[in-house]
């Protein structure tokens, strides 16, 4: 018996057999793991594509074609565990959510047939390709607005003055937000993940359940006033919907700010996510950048190759409603899946020298960043174009940054989000390419 085979099969849930060293030490809050993933994705793959973790209390999955079959059996996985706190409130938390009345909502990303697919089908309208043709104008502006106030510098974070700016302004007009409230509103929203996928200390947790609270208070204001003066925004038609005779079992006020809540977050901060990981990459691979500068056809596919390479959602999540098998092991019903979307997207079986990174991959596209069926992401062209137009006009404008050596690279400590927190970029003023941009 091989060490892998030996392994696989002692990587078991306890009460059966012992579990293995390497899934002992599955850890997705450890340090080693924020900066590299996919180090244990490989090792996953190699040699436990299906093990336990005792660490999370759920199992773990790798290869792209068991991850891609669990998202299309939505009869024997649930999506209910999506949005489930990894943590539990402790005590004082939960005193902070009974001050606002919070009343637990699910979002469209933890929910099954039959509510998901009326509910989809409503909010997907507000995103269609012709919706995203509308708001990219407003989106290069930002963009544009954005490289005026740094261009002339020499220096900057693209994370705070370029990759977070422009998905926020971006999701808030998506939404119906006025711009005057931007500045308020983009604060609750950026460490909505800690919350729900992270392992926040218990004083921490409190101060996160205080600004989660204070996001889901705005969202009730704001769906008040568009129920009084709707618009033709994302929000507006899930208003419109909700006020439909009859439809009373699929919409409610409660539900409706959890929406406006958890979709206003993810229609920015994985965009965030995924621009800065991609800049990051571009720029550590400093031949690709080059080739972007000299030739802006490729940007869409290094788009795609960016959300493979590095997503923005590394892992997802699941519930067994039945007894399942998977990998060659019998899982029982009621057991969380932790799906590594990201190891998925590197799976050399699917892509050719998968922990490789090549803007002229051919099927880059074919990446997991977005999930896969039913619930395959509804604000994928909105985050394709906000990345394509963010590329499009740096390497117009700054073809010449380099990435700060030696800087420290920070990820929040979450299972399922992630993205630098700082990407420190340097450039020679005189040399931008435009004589405006110049000092």
């Amino acid at each position: 018996m091989t060490e892998t085979t030996k392994a696989t099969q002692e990587s078991t849930k306890p009460g059966t057999c012992p579990v293995s060293q390497f899934a002992a030490s599955f850890n997705p809050f450890d340090e080693d793991y924020l900066q590299d993933p996919y180090a244990a994705f490989t090792r996953a793959r190699n040699e436990e594509p299906v093990f336990y973790s005792p660490e999370i209390d759920y199992w773990v999955v790798s290869k792209f074609d068991d991850v891609v079959e669990i998202f299309r059996d939505t009869e024997s996985y649930s999506a209910t565990a999506a949005g489930e706190l990894i943590k539990p409130p402790c005590p004082a938390a939960l005193e902070v959510l009974a001050e606002i009345d919070y009343v637990p909502s699910t979002y469209l990303v933890d929910e099954d047939a039959p509510l998901h697919p009326k509910r989809r089908r409503v909010l997907r309208k507000g995103v269609t390709d012709d919706r995203v043709a509308e708001i990219e104008p407003l989106t290069r502006r930002f963009v544009g607005e954005c490289l005026d106030k740094i261009v002339k510098t020499g220096n900057a974070d693209l994370v705070t003055k370029l990759t977070f700016e422009v998905p926020a302004l971006t999701a808030f007009i998506l939404m119906g937000v006025p711009e005057a409230e931007v500045a308020r509103v983009r604060g609750y929203a950026s460490r909505f993940a800690l919350w729900i996928w992270g392992r926040p200390a218990d004083e921490q947790q409190v101060t996160l359940a205080k600004e989660f609270a204070a996001y889901l208070e705005y969202a009730r204001e704001h769906i008040d006033r568009l129920i009084d003066n709707p618009g033709d925004d994302y929000m507006s038609n899930a208003i419109k919907a909700w006020q439909k005779a009859g439809n009373d079992d699929v919409w409610d006020k409660t539900y409706l700010a959890s929406i406006m809540q958890g979709h206003l977050y993810a229609s920015h901060e994985t965009t965030t996510n995924a621009t800065a990981s991609g800049f990051k990459a571009l720029l550590a691979h400093r031949d690709q950048w080059a080739m972007l500068c000299n030739d802006p056809s490729l940007i869409p596919n290094a788009v795609e190759e960016i959300l493979r390479y590095a997503s923005s959602v590394p892992t997802w999540r699941r519930v067994t409603k039945r007894p399942v098998t998977i990998g060659g092991f019998d899982i029982p019903a009621g057991e969380r899946i932790l799906l590594l979307t990201g190891s998925a997207n590197h799976d050399e079986t699917k892509f050719a020298g998968g922990d490789d990174f090549d803007i002229t991959r051919k099927n880059a596209d074919e990446h997991l960043a977005f999930g896969w069926g039913v619930h395959h992401c509804l604000g994928q062209g909105l985050a394709r174009m906000e990345m394509r137009v963010m590329l499009e006009e740096t390497t117009k404008r700054l073809p010449h940054l380099h990435l700060v050596e030696d800087q420290k690279w920070a990820y929040s400590p979450n299972t399922s989000f992630r993205g630098p927190e700082h990407v420190y970029v340097q450039w020679d003023p005189s040399q931008n390419p435009m004589a405006d941009d110049r000092p």
